[in-house]
């Protein structure tokens, strides 16, 4: 189905963005994936190019386009001809808005311009050995010592966690509330701040993920983002977005592992014809395709929503949480109408059926999505006991 919320500057922006990723990012992808990590230079080339935070404020070197649909197409011309390791997304879309907008002027002033250039490369730290999607049971901790806050604890899978010059670090700051948590701004070579081994992963072998150590790290006044207590609430107020982002980028992953299976079936030959011309082969290939015009519908609804203000936290849950569950049954079918060829690296479809198992965990699971559109409903046993 053609979809119409896009308009010709937008379809301009696309063939531009396509241009970098088939030149500058997807011809280094099999050389990332063997060394684990991603070239810094790339995040250079993509600022110099326009591609990151199209959203950011002219002054500080962004394009000023309130119009998310432009982070939409790097997105999807990413997973279709760069590289799912090279994590800009992460970079611009869900860590630099905590800056631009909880930032102080002083903040932004000093981030925001490296942030646009790529020069500094940014991560979130949430996650921990002991707590995952429980934000409120995480024992990181952060203590008010007058001038400067003391950090100690620990995170772990940390995406960009190697690669990133500044790191938004979540940590309990009331230890008599579960929601009293602050967001400290920890930048390369705080004394204190220390990175762990590259963790191994069964997929994306290219985008950096690392344990992250802070022991007693004096993180200045001046780096910390809003409120110290109401980290709890800003982190609750980004998700949403997080989470359009994860679905945008799991229908793009299904959109192409369709598009390489059906070149697939019609090349294929079993019994002396083509193997899409099996009953079987085409109503497989009939269901992706219903399944994948009518949600991609739904995630170009939200990222209009979300152009309006209007994207609530349910909705984005449902998006991501229908969007990655497509996504593992699109790559899965893929792979088996591959057959063979389907479980060997040295084809695509395999390596995507790996990195997509992720899309259902992170930015919260499949079943953390389902309590947050249960509740919406009324359906919360705290209000129904």
């Amino acid at each position: 189905m053609r979809r119409h919320t896009f308009e010709p500057e937008h379809e301009q922006f696309r063939d531009s963005v396509r241009h970098f990723m088939q030149t500058e990012v997807g011809p280094n992808g099999e050389r990332w994936r063997e060394a684990g990590v991603v070239d810094r230079e790339v995040f250079l080339k993509a600022g110099a190019a326009g591609l990151i935070c199209t959203w950011a404020d002219e002054k500080f070197g962004g394009a000023g386009i309130a119009d998310f649909r432009f982070e939409q197409i790097i997105i999807e011309e990413n997973l279709r001809h760069g590289d799912i390791g090279f994590y800009l997304p992460l970079h611009a879309d869900l860590v630099a808005p905590y800056i631009a907008n909880l930032g102080t002027e002083e903040q932004q002033q000093r981030l925001m311009p490296g942030i646009i250039s790529g020069e500094k490369i940014l991560a979130i730290a949430m996650t921990e050995p002991g707590a995952g999607s429980d934000l409120a049971g995480m024992k990181t901790r952060a203590e008010d010592r007058g001038d400067h806050w003391l950090l100690n604890g620990s995170k772990t899978y940390i995406s960009n966690g190697l690669l990133a010059d500044v790191v938004i670090v979540a940590a309990r700051t009331d230890p008599a509330t579960r929601h009293g948590l602050g967001l400290f701004l920890v930048e390369r070579g705080m004394e204190g701040f220390e990175r762990g081994r590259k963790l191994a992963k069964m997929g994306m072998p290219s985008q950096d993920t690392a344990e992250l150590f802070f022991n007693d790290v004096k993180v200045p006044k001046a780096n910390v983002l809003g409120d110290a207590l109401m980290g709890f609430r800003y982190l609750s107020r980004f998700l949403a977005q997080e989470r359009l982002v994860a679905a945008i980028a799991a229908m793009a992953a299904a959109q192409t592992a369709f598009d390489l299976t059906l070149d697939y079936v019609r090349e294929r030959k079993a019994f002396g014809r083509p193997i899409g011309t099996f009953q079987n082969s085409r109503f497989v290939m009939a269901q992706m395709r219903a399944e994948l015009d009518s949600l991609q519908c739904y995630v170009d609804q939200s990222v209009l929503a979300l152009n309006a203000d209007e994207l609530t936290p349910e909705d984005a849950a449902a998006a991501k949480l229908l969007a990655t569950e497509l996504e593992c049954r699109v790559v899965d079918d893929c792979v088996q109408l591959h057959g063979g060829a389907g479980y060997m690296e040295e084809y695509r479809i395999c390596r995507m059926y790996q990195d997509a198992r992720i899309s259902r965990i992170f930015a919260g699971s499949s079943e953390i999505m389902k309590e947050i559109i249960g509740r919406s409903l009324g359906l919360d046993e705290r209000k129904l006991a």
